[in-house]
């Protein structure tokens, strides 16, 4: 069985938890921050803060900046949960605009027709590793007195091509804040696990407090209120203040060294996805009932870190629904999936929010027809040749 996304571990990703199941540290550890800097200086950001999934990078994204009950945060309706789950969980308004017919990403225009006067964030989804169109993005939104969150939870070690120049995901100047996934379908994994990286100290800071609870050790941070009298003014070395409520988002030591270990692989992993990308395109170029994904500019072709290959396919040309495909396609030992249901159309948001159908026709449209084909590092040529001819097998 192919399946639609697979983790690629090697010995060496082995040996390096073992090699931290033997040590002193299990979590809280050295890895930890090892792992924190050399994501940061891989990327080109200042801070790296490593926590449990993308979804608490994304909730501590969203506290960090403040925001809350009176606002509104706008994102992509194409998209896992999190990405407006995150407004959500400190009471803001989430809200979505349309996407790009071609990239499936965020729409410059469709975000300028859903602004309003509360919106106080803005998250566009790299979705499959594509940035949106992101310096426009960021100028508009800083220009409303709004921040940007990058979700780059498909993009891992990818970029674009802006101003004459490649930029990273999360090392770029048009985002406040980025969010990437360590999930094992993603580009690289920790097992389960996510990082927020930033170039703001104030940002950096706080959600490294609330990460863990808003606790913290560190003397020049205590403000000793209420507690003189227990400890008599005596700060030894069990003392340690919570500053703010927060949240238990701490990432392993175990799961650390799995990911330096997979960052040392991740220019591998990329360059193969761009090749079975480059393969799939190829093969479904001059098919009149699938589009391919498009890119933003062609400057940008050897900078994606695709994390999925999704098609739109034009199920009433071929006389099948997506079901019977995806049933057709299983049995011939290949996996697919559907992503995404745009977002406003789950049940908590329509009933939460009122959202209806037709809020974003474009992402709409783009579910009806969307079919992710099998992307990982170790699918083989052979697999690949295999899952192009059963997909052109489809019509017949």
């Amino acid at each position: 069985m192919i399946p639609y996304g697979k983790q690629s571990i090697s010995e060496e990703d082995i040996l390096a938890v073992v090699e931290t199941l033997r040590s002193d540290f299990l979590t809280c550890g050295p890895r930890v921050e090892t792992f924190e800097q050399e994501f940061a200086d891989f990327v080109g950001a200042k801070h790296a803060i490593a926590v449990c999934n993308a979804t608490a990078a994304l909730h501590l994204s969203m506290l960090v900046a403040d925001i809350g009950s009176a606002d509104r945060v706008i994102t992509s309706p194409n998209t896992f949960l999190s990405s407006a789950n995150c407004s959500a969980f400190v009471g803001a308004t989430p809200d979505f605009c349309d996407i790009d017919s071609d990239t499936y990403t965020m729409d410059l225009e469709s975000l300028k027709q859903a602004w309003s006067e509360d919106v106080r964030a803005v998250i566009p989804v790299a979705y499959a590793g594509q940035s949106a169109d992101m310096k426009g993005i960021a100028e508009f939104a800083r220009g409303k007195c709004a921040i940007v969150i990058e979700d780059a939870s498909h993009g891992t070690g990818g970029g674009f091509f802006q101003d004459g120049k490649a930029w990273k995901q999360g090392g770029h100047p048009w985002a406040d804040m980025t969010v990437f996934s360590f999930h094992p379908v993603k580009t690289l994994t920790t097992g389960e696990g996510g990082i927020l990286v930033t170039d703001n100290d104030e940002y950096a800071s706080k959600a490294r407090l609330l990460r863990t609870h808003g606790m913290t050790r560190d003397s020049n941070a205590f403000q000793g209120l209420g507690l003189d009298s227990l400890s008599l003014g005596e700060q030894g070395p069990w003392y340690y203040e919570m500053l703010e409520l927060g949240h238990n988002f701490r990432i392993t030591d175990v799961q650390c060294a799995l990911g330096s270990s997979q960052l040392k692989r991740l220019p591998h992993f990329i360059k193969r996805r761009q090749e079975i990308v480059a393969l799939y395109n190829a093969a479904f170029a001059d098919i009149d009932w699938i589009k391919t994904p498009g890119i933003r500019s062609a400057e940008d072709k050897g900078f994606i870190s695709w994390h999925l290959y999704t098609l739109q396919i034009d199920f009433t040309a071929i006389g099948k629904t997506r079901s019977v495909v995806m049933v057709e396609l299983r049995s011939k030992g290949i996996g697919t999936q559907v992503l995404y249901i745009p977002v406003y159309l789950q049940p908590y948001y329509r009933n939460s929010y009122g959202y209806n159908p037709g809020k974003c026709p474009n992402a709409e449209h783009f579910y009806s027809e969307a079919l992710s084909l099998p992307l990982y590092p170790d699918l083989s040529d052979e697999d690949v040749k295999k899952i192009i001819a059963e997909v052109l097998e489809l019509r017949h």
